[in-house]
């Protein structure tokens, strides 16, 4: 790995001194960014936008939005992958290294804490509570994120089609996620090959505000620095370096423990969400909860909510909930190990296999966005899949609801066709008022996130030890 991150031009290696900028600096930068990093993509873009371009002029507006778009095309975390690539473009492998893993870090800290505290005190009323009041709050950001993302979205009967096609695929037939996205990019390219307008579309993020910073006036200048174009040979290595920390730990897994391994299933599960999680937390949610709840049985319906809840109200990308899962998963199967230290094992593990594919997809491709700039095919696979990400996060609002608001579900079959519907009369009353306040606070008084995170979570710890509601 040494010669992966100094192989590059002496002014390069000398701390950014191209640029004026210290690896020490920007260590401290990251560190920064990542402890404000709350409020999912849009926040934690912002948050980069406004200290990364605004206040230490590392980059221009420019830039930034284009590194941006590429990372829009990927999947995973565009947030993290977005400091990869700006601290890549700082200081190359090392750069990208410390911005990605230091972006991540407080969110593992934080959730692992958490996890804890829920398994070891989950019975306690007041612990009790605080969750049950950001299941609330949890319900009323998921149907938030479909208004938020819908709007911006759906802007044509085209992809109006595709939103309520993926939403029928999934709650209706129960088709795989990975294969919703698929069908999803293949209709957005053949749109964009046959020339129709519907499928075109701009920037998903929409992160600046008054005075634009242009790339001349930035510390790196509007040059492409040496150590950033492209080198087939790094790429190569790089590639083949990152490839072998994501799936080496999976082979091992596989040949000492065997295939129904419950840390092998994490890891192998967790590694296809990392090529598939196109659309941010909330899409590839639904699936996971197809798939971890009734299918692996690593967890029950409302611990869902309550993992969501966990990477709501702490920093870092959302997609943090996927380590509570794998907690949950190893905890109530640990085999010859103590549950807590199968829980913590299963935790690295599945962050493990869903951050490293970030790295390789910024290394490996960064070098060679300026091809993709203007690619009006990608552009119109993009809207598509957007589009049916809508649908995907429409199931999991609804998924979330039916497993909150009603203490009984029960499915009805058609065929082949089978559906869960909820027992009305099984429909829990304070579950129903706290949601309600939640989405009052949220959509009437436009509050944010975190006070309607910490609002409900309070409520909730009254409602159990006081008996409030």
């Amino acid at each position: 790995m040494a010669n992966l991150v100094t192989d590059t031009p002496a002014e390069d290696m000398a701390g950014g001194a191209s640029h004026g900028i210290s690896f020490g600096e920007a260590f401290r930068v990251w560190l920064r960014v990542a402890a404000l990093s709350f409020g999912g993509p849009a926040g934690q873009i912002a948050v980069m936008h406004r200290i990364v371009v605004d206040e230490k002029k590392w980059i221009g507006e420019q830039r930034f939005l284009h590194a941006l778009n590429y990372c829009m095309l990927l999947p995973g975390p565009e947030a993290q992958q977005l400091a990869i690539y700006i601290g890549w473009l700082m200081h190359r492998t090392a750069g990208g290294l410390v911005a990605g893993i230091l972006f991540v870090l407080p969110g593992f800290l934080s959730i692992l804490a958490l996890s804890y505290v829920y398994v070891v005190f989950g019975n306690v009323d007041a612990v009790e509570g605080m969750f049950f009041g950001l299941k609330a709050a949890v319900l009323a950001v998921v149907v938030q994120a479909v208004i938020r993302i819908g709007g911006r979205a759906l802007r044509n009967p085209a992809m109006v089609a595709i939103a309520a096609a993926a939403f029928l695929g999934i709650f209706v037939l129960h088709v795989p996620f990975p294969l919703i996205i698929l069908v999803a990019a293949i209709i957005g390219l053949a749109g964009a090959k046959s020339g129709s307008r519907l499928f075109q579309t701009g920037n998903g993020h929409k992160a600046t505000t008054g005075r634009v910073l242009a790339d001349a006036d930035s510390a790196l200048g509007e040059e492409t620095p040496v150590h950033a174009r492209p080198n087939l040979v790094w790429s190569l290595k790089i590639s083949a370096v990152m490839l072998a920390l994501w799936l080496g730990p999976l082979l091992l897994l596989y040949v000492f423990r065997g295939g129904d391994d419950v840390f092998t299933q994490i890891g192998v599960f967790f590694s296809k969400m990392a090529v598939v999680t196109f659309g941010g937390a909330y899409a590839v949610l639904a699936y996971v909860a197809q798939e971890a709840v009734q299918h692996y049985g690593w967890l029950r319906p409302t611990e869902m909510l309550d993992g969501l809840g966990m990477a709501e109200t702490t920093p870092g990308p959302l997609i943090m909930v996927l380590q509570f899962v794998g907690f949950m998963g190893a905890y109530r199967d640990p085999g010859t190990l103590d549950p807590i230290t199968a829980a913590t094992l299963a935790a690295m593990l599945t962050t493990w296999v869903t951050f490293v594919p970030c790295f390789l997809w910024i290394f490996l491709g960064a070098p060679f966005i300026e091809k993709l700039r203007g690619n009006a095919a990608l552009a119109s696979a993009m809207s598509a899949i957007t589009a049916a990400v809508v649908g995907v996060i429409l199931n999991l609002a609804i998924w979330f609801g039916l497993h909150f608001l009603f203490t009984e579900a029960r499915i009805h079959r058609f065929g082949p066709i089978w559906i869960e519907l909820p027992v009305w009369s099984s429909l829990a009353l304070p579950s129903l008022v706290l949601s309600i306040a939640a989405a009052v606070a949220i959509f009437r008084f436009r509050m944010s996130v975190i006070p309607t995170l910490f609002g409900c979570a309070v409520a909730g710890m009254a409602w159990r030890l006081f008996g409030i509601l």
